[in-house]
């Protein structure tokens, strides 16, 4: 081997003599922020020939020790405290000074089901599944959480509930004796469960709801529909119950024996459903979000075949489980699509369609399985900007190999081009967790929660902080290094070598 190590233009490997393995864990690290290691998320043989090559991010861990955190938040009550939704019940704090504390702020592990299922090595979606502060927490003391409950009724799994609490006077902890029951919802399955909680720019809750869990929509909790083909299924019949939607309600006012009002433009106020209902066809809304104009991005699980996300409209119909993304749907045979279904449902409402879709094969190899919802970015990472940063929860079911993606709005109409973002832990190489979960804190900057685990136990979940990493999208799109980096790296490996 030649003692004349240097990165060139003809070799995107740098070799080198024996170093001490001090020096040569460094070097490592500074080739695989050039891309200059195989196996990261941004090399051609990660991508798999779908997704083209997006900008690198680090990773920077803020919390571990984590069970199986599902989401991140902050109160908005001028404090820098971090929330984190930990499934199996509690709702921890990570304090910018002190970090994560011992002392969970609200604990609700004795009012769950009994988590991890036994045929599935433990995985469970039911649990603590989001939280939301009212936007006026800091003088009123109001948040609200979503968990599962469980169920004596024949036929229901479990109930996934809606509670507000309060806080204490100081802000330091939840009153547990202020808890108060605002939805109580009979779920069929234990899956497709959503979870989420947003406060819209109008001030109403936006509440995500799965449509009753288990796979083709082929199992007992589906109701009848219009949709004659396929065996029924929750998220077409908004008169059943309120399964498949996403709700809104007034969360500051009250009607009837309600605890909570119906806003007046809700879609279905004086109509044939519910009318807590705000948008319907969803199969598994798992996270929803706003970004600065007031888009409401929901990102929907598919059956076997697309994953997607949809900018949700008042009154607006997603197609679940008449079509699996822009494609056909037949609860018979999933994975051999009809060639032809509706564009509309019986009264001429359209079925609209997705911004962003990725398959889940693609020529033989995994593209995802499972997508996991996101933020439309606007934060300090430049090449982020104006994208909707989002991800997948995990390659393999078993293995934890989950992926983050970027999308970018097209010029005009169409599909929203994707693209895979390049993670980087702290340790130089590629985070390879399953990503459950995505946050913002105080000032915008986004989180993204991880787990080693597909399952709500241990304490192998994390929470990090997206930072750019110095000269690291300096690497031109189809993966060539730089001038300036192959400089760096060569002024490197002269330094290690004395």
């Amino acid at each position: 081997m030649s003692d004349d190590t240097s990165v060139t233009d003809d070799s995107r490997e740098a070799t080198a003599s024996p170093l001490p393995e001090t020096s040569r864990r460094t070097f490592m690290r500074a080739a695989a922020a050039a891309g200059a290691v195989t196996g990261l998320a941004g090399t051609a043989s990660a991508q798999e020939g779908y997704l083209p090559e997006g900008p690198a991010v680090r990773l920077e861990t803020v919390a571990e020790g984590l069970s199986q955190p599902v989401g991140v938040t902050s109160a908005g009550d001028g404090s820098d405290r971090l929330f984190i939704v930990d499934q199996p019940g509690q709702l921890r704090v990570h304090d910018a000074d002190d970090g994560l504390q011992d002392e969970p702020f609200l604990d609700i592990s004795d009012q769950l089901p009994e988590l991890g299922l036994e045929d599935l090595g433990g995985f469970d979606e039911r649990g603590l599944l989001g939280v939301e502060f009212h936007p006026n927490f800091e003088s009123n003391q109001r948040f609200f959480v979503r968990h599962s409950v469980p169920s004596s009724e024949e036929g229901v799994d479990h109930r996934e509930l809606l509670v507000e609490y309060r806080a204490t006077s100081d802000l330091s902890a939840a009153d547990p004796g202020s808890r108060e029951v605002l939805l109580d919802i009979d779920h069929p399955q234990f899956n497709h469960n959503a979870g989420s909680l947003e406060f819209g720019p109008d001030g109403y809750l936006y509440i995500p709801m799965g449509d009753g869990g288990a796979a083709d929509d082929n199992a007992p909790g589906h109701v009848s529909d219009w949709y004659d083909r396929n065996a029924g299924g929750n998220a077409q019949n908004v008169e059943a119950n309120l399964l498949g939607t996403i709700l809104r309600i007034d969360v500051d006012s009250s009607e009837g024996d309600k605890p909570y009002g119906i806003p007046d433009s809700n879609p279905l106020v004086d109509d044939d459903g519910l009318d807590e209902i705000y948008a319907w066809g969803l199969r598994n809304p798992w996270r929803i979000s706003f970004d600065a104009d007031g888009r409401l991005f929901a990102a929907d699980l598919g059956q076997n075949l697309w994953e997607e996300v949809d900018i949700i409209e008042n009154g607006g119909n997603y197609g679940w489980n008449a079509k699996e993304g822009t494609r056909c749907f037949s609860t018979e045979t999933p994975n051999e699509p009809p060639s032809n279904c509706p564009d509309e449902a019986p009264d001429g409402e359209p079925l609209i369609d997705p911004i962003i879709e990725y398959p889940h094969q693609h020529e033989g190899e995994t593209v995802g399985t499972s997508i996991t919802g996101g933020y439309f970015y606007e934060d300090a990472i430049e090449e982020l900007q104006g994208t909707y940063v989002f991800g997948d929860w995990s390659k393999s079911f078993t293995e934890p190999q989950g992926r983050l993606f970027a999308a970018s709005p097209p010029d005009g109409d169409g599909m929203w081009e994707m693209e895979a973002l390049n993670p980087i832990g702290e340790d130089g190489t590629e985070l390879g967790s399953f990503l459950t979960a995505f946050g913002t804190g105080r000032g915008g900057e986004l989180y993204v929660c991880t787990s080693q685990n597909n399952t709500p136990h241990g304490e192998n979940g994390a929470v990090h902080r997206f930072q750019r990493f110095p000269y690291l999208n300096d690497r031109t799109r189809n993966g060539a290094m730089s001038d300036r980096m192959k400089a760096m790296l060569n002024a490197a490996i002269r330094q290690l070598r004395g």
